[in-house]
């Protein structure tokens, strides 16, 4: 069984830098890539980042392109995300979460099969 761990989340202030860490264990194979989510209070869980975890292409949504960023230590099997310039709007649980195939969009958390229980972020303005 695959299990997925968050770590590395906290208060900080507007305009801080926070990572955030996700330790996967369990698994046989390979994922072909794992992503970060976010959901933030009375609203939908969304798509943050991914990284294809092989080839090491990545995906951003639109609003934390240039201020997040999302590796992986294949060798210790731990993906991070770096997150810049955070802004009060980043405040949410942020989950990490792995595929097994290609096909559907990098952003379609449907396409994700095991999931971390989520760490707090809290950006305080």
């Amino acid at each position: 069984q695959v299990q997925l761990l968050e770590s590395g989340g906290r208060l900080v202030q507007t305009g801080d830098s926070l990572r955030l860490s996700c330790a996967q264990s369990g698994r046989a194979y390979t994922p072909y890539a794992m992503g970060w989510f976010r959901q933030a209070p009375g609203k939908e869980r969304e798509f943050v980042a991914a990284i294809v975890w092989n080839g090491g292409t990545t995906y951003y949504t639109d609003s934390v392109k240039g201020r997040f960023i999302v590796s992986r230590a294949r060798v210790d099997d731990l993906m991070y995300l770096q997150m810049n310039s955070l802004q009060p709007a980043d405040t949410a649980v942020y989950y990490c979460a792995a595929r097994w195939y290609s096909g559907e969009s990098m952003s379609s958390a449907g396409a994700y099969r095991y999931w971390g229980q989520g760490t707090q972020v809290t950006v305080s303005s």
